[in-house]
């Protein structure tokens, strides 16, 4: 019996998931790919950020109160963690959405009305990331595959990996980590690394992190993750070359028309592969 007919369980985490978010690479393949996975036999959950410009009323969004109620340490402040949930019919399946009022509650997603970048996106990427792996604690399910999508999903590998890698739930998940083009030129806060620790991540773990920037935060991804996935035709070639140099299991880029039978072949060879460990 092939691992299909035993619901695999795939965790998909993304910054962006249409209709909830403007049609953009990320958000097209993250609301395609889950309904086409769950649709070849897999157990699914999926998550994204509540960003304030999504319209709760329209979007028929409703808090889960036995999920919320959590309040995350970020820079040595109490962050309170609140879960809404959506549902696509069209694609029978529910998405979660992690939200907190001080983070998420604009109406912009990563750069202000004057196109400024905001200056808590690493804070807002650190409760995100560890939202999510705290919320799918509280469901009590563990996911086989974990697929991240974004430079906003890039420390669920590090967590993952670290921290709760002793965890009964996840310490047997393979993540898996799509590389796209969707760079920004600005740097986080020099502190960033420092904020993102939590009890067993190390110093060591965060060394790609040393510049703050856009390709430290999918460096760090990619060094933390068991395979990688070319999501855009075209990638920065510092990080191409890095995910090369890394050696992690890998897949190039796939025709937007026909890839889920790609995806779900490459779900069962990363799942027959021994996990990549961070220490």
């Amino acid at each position: 019996m092939g691992r299909t007919t035993k619901k695999t369980r795939v965790l998909f985490v993304s910054q962006a998931i249409s209709p909830y978010l403007e049609a953009s690479e990320i958000s097209k393949l993250a609301r395609k790919l889950p309904q086409g996975i769950q649709e070849r036999g897999r157990e699914i959950r999926t998550f994204m950020p509540r960003f304030g410009v999504i319209n709760e009323r329209r979007n028929q969004l409703h808090e889960v109160i036995r999920l919320s109620g959590m309040n995350l340490i970020i820079n040595d402040t109490d962050h309170p963690l609140i879960i809404k949930v959506g549902s696509i019919q069209a694609a029978r399946m529910q998405v979660y959405f992690i939200d907190n009022e001080e983070y998420f509650q604009r109406k912009f997603v990563f750069n202000d009305k004057k196109g400024k970048f905001f200056d808590d996106n690493d804070e807002r990427a650190i409760f995100f990331a560890r939202g999510v792996i705290e919320t799918v604690k509280k469901l009590g399910w563990s996911p086989d595959i974990i697929h991240c999508h974004g430079w906003m999903t890039s420390l669920v590998p590090l967590y993952v990996k670290t921290a709760f890698k002793d965890d009964a739930l996840f310490k047997n998940s393979k993540v898996i980590y799509s590389a796209y083009n969707d760079g920004f030129e600005d740097n986080f806060k020099n502190d960033f690394s420092k904020k993102a620790m939590m009890e067993g991540v190390t110093t060591a773990h965060v060394k790609e992190m040393k510049n703050a920037d856009y390709t430290g935060m999918v460096k760090l991804a990619v060094s933390k993750s068991d395979a990688v996935i070319q999501g855009s035709e075209e990638l920065d070639s510092t990080i191409a070359k890095y995910i090369t140099k890394q050696g992690n299991h890998f897949l190039g880029y796939q025709d937007p028309d026909n890839y889920l039978d790609v995806y779900n072949e490459f779900y069962d060879q990363v799942l027959q592969n021994d996990p990549v460990l961070a220490d």
